[in-house]
C-alpha cells in the first residue's frame, strides 16, 4: 500500500506533462490542418529542381 504514495503523485505529474505538451502543440498550430499533409503525397510535382540541388548521376556520369 505504501507504493501508492509514490505512484499516484508520479502518475499525476506525468498526466500534467502530457496535458501541457498537448496544449503546447495546439497553441503552436500542430493540429490546424490535418488533411493537406496527407494529400500532398498525391500531388504530381512537375516543377524543376532548384539550382541548389544537384542532379542525380546517370550511368554515363559514373567513373569505372
Amino acid at each position: 500500500m505504501n507504493i501508492l504514495l509514490v505512484l499516484v503523485p508520479i502518475s499525476l505529474i506525468l498526466l500534467g506533462l502530457a496535458i501541457a505538451a498537448f496544449a503546447w502543440a495546439v497553441r503552436k498550430g500542430q493540429y490546424d490542418d490535418l488533411d493537406t499533409p496527407a494529400l500532398d503525397i498525391l500531388v504530381d510535382d512537375d516543377r524543376p529542381r532548384t539550382a541548389g540541388r544537384s542532379a542525380q548521376p546517370t550511368h554515363g556520369d559514373r567513373d569505372a
